[in-house]
């Protein structure tokens, strides 16, 4: 179990088309260094579509960026999806708390916002 008490970036994956979470989707956390992007940690959504916490290291002030596979996860529904990935580029101004970054999801539009 991942120690809640350091600061963490984590995210909530909600497929809005059934109605649930949306388990195994893939999302890949990367650090933007100028434009360079230097991977954080990959990651699969649990059975409530959530991940409590993106990234191998520590958080630092910066830009991140989220990476999730929604055209991967359709497929595996069965569902063909205009959408491929989904990514969100979030600037990190306090390192020193936790950030959570909701997805509503869909084959064809998704949404996003900082959560608490």
């Amino acid at each position: 179990m991942p120690n809640t008490n350091r600061p963490t970036i984590s995210t909530h994956v909600l497929d809005t088309t059934r109605g649930e979470p949306a388990a195994g989707v893939a999302v890949t956390l990367w650090r933007l260094d100028g434009k360079e992007q230097v991977a954080q940690g990959t990651r699969e959504t649990d059975a409530d579509g959530r991940i409590a916490a993106l990234g191998d290291g520590a958080l630092t002030a910066g830009t991140y960026r989220l990476s999730f596979e929604v055209g991967a996860y359709y497929k595996r529904k069965g569902t063909a999806a205009f959408l491929q990935r989904a990514t969100l580029d979030v600037e990190i101004t306090d390192p020193n708390r936790r950030y959570h970054i909701p997805l509503l999801m869909s084959p064809f539009a998704c949404s996003s916002y900082r959560g608490s």
